[in-house]
């Protein structure tokens, strides 16, 4: 019996038998192997990731996060939120890949203590008016749709200073990256709270005119100085785009969220992305070495990641897998439809593993199984 049968030159094909398995045995009790034996395995011919495509409901989990504020204290919590696990990854506590998500609520009035942590942090706002964040004594006003970033090792807390109900927003993670990595810190503020400096949303001030560099500016961090990204002018570049251009014809009308003064992504991590699908737009397929967390920003639509078949509306969440073929469609002839999403694609870049191909038979579609 050959039980590593991939038959082909340069690869393991051992064949068993009792003096091998003995050998197997004495290497075991010294804490050794033979690689033969896992080298097809650990060494594929292309991506084999555990993770499988997922869609967690907004409809069905939004209760369910809305009892947690019944249940639970913030401050008991530290952080109240119901994580999003990938079946297949729940031991590391992964929604995909190496990339962490779930969704946070804070209760009116509610504010939550600082603390830093190595690994970094985004945020995009599902719904409630009052919320905000304070990074490295910088306070940031979110509202929904809106997306800022908590850079890893910056001291942040947050807080919904409403009084009309709930906020609930969409965290995203590298902590499975960083444990993976044996990296992880984390240390609470001396102060219990940090204290303001400057005006509310000074970043955005100083930061968010995009075409416009502050002369003279030291910035020198790894991550974008501007903090917050507001939604309104991010969904104006996006229908402007469209006025100008026919797009990606894998992702619609597509920008990242961008480090205003290198043009590259927020943070060394994790990028992320705001794609628009106009009326009626189907996607082709394409797959990417990285991981991507979607979440329905605006509209409805379908998705076929890995052939199955998902269908979104907004605030629903799902994941891509890492090579996983993947293509969106938006449902209505009227109306757009848009998907926020982030990935770890700047790693996989700055690795040198990064790849990307487009589907190449069934005119760019795949299958839907």
């Amino acid at each position: 019996m050959t039980t590593y049968s991939d038959d082909v030159l340069g690869r393991a094909r051992v064949t068993d038998n009792a003096d091998l398995h003995a050998y197997y045995d004495k290497l075991a009790r010294l804490d050794a192997g033979a690689l033969w034996t896992i080298a097809n395995k650990i060494e594929p011919w292309f991506p084999q990731p555990e993770s499988v495509p997922v869609k967690w409901s907004y409809q069905e989990l939004r209760p369910l996060v809305l009892e947690a504020l019944r249940l639970v204290s913030g401050d008991d919590a530290g952080r109240r939120v119901v994580a999003l696990y990938n079946p297949r990854r729940r031991d590391i506590a992964a929604t995909v890949g190496l990339l962490y998500s779930g969704l946070q609520i804070m209760g009116p009035g509610e504010s939550m203590t600082a603390h830093r942590h190595q690994a970094a942090a985004l945020r995009f706002v599902l719904e409630g008016t009052g919320a905000w964040t304070i990074v490295d004594g910088q306070k940031l006003k979110v509202g929904p749709r809106d997306f800022a970033i908590t850079p890893n090792w910056t001291w942040h807390e947050h807080g919904n200073e409403g009084d009309d109900g709930p906020v609930i927003w969409q965290d995203g993670l590298d902590i499975p990256l960083v444990n993976a990595f044996d990296a992880g810190f984390y240390e609470v503020h001396p102060d219990v709270y940090q204290k303001q400096e400057g005006i509310t949303n000074s970043s955005l001030h100083v930061y968010g005119a995009g075409q416009l560099r502050p002369f003279g500016d030291t910035w020198h961090k790894n991550h974008s100085p501007l903090l917050a990204y507001p939604w309104e002018p991010t969904y104006e570049a996006l229908l402007n785009a469209a006025e100008a251009t026919d797009g990606s014809p894998y992702d619609g009308i597509i920008m990242e969220y961008s480090n205003p003064l290198t043009g590259g992504s927020v943070m060394p991590t994790m990028s992320a992305h705001m794609q628009l699908l106009r009326p009626g737009e189907s996607t082709l397929a394409h797959r990417q070495v990285g991981s991507k967390i979607y979440t329905a920003a605006k509209g409805s639509g379908t998705s076929v990641v890995a052939g199955q078949r998902i269908d979104w509306t907004e605030g629903d969440i799902f994941c891509v897998p890492s090579w996983a073929w993947h293509e969106h469609a938006n449902a209505s002839r009227s109306d757009d439809a848009c998907l926020f999403s982030f990935n770890d694609f700047p790693v996989m870049r700055a690795l040198g593993f990064f790849r990307e191909e487009a589907y190449p038979d069934n005119d760019g579609h795949q299958p839907v199984g």
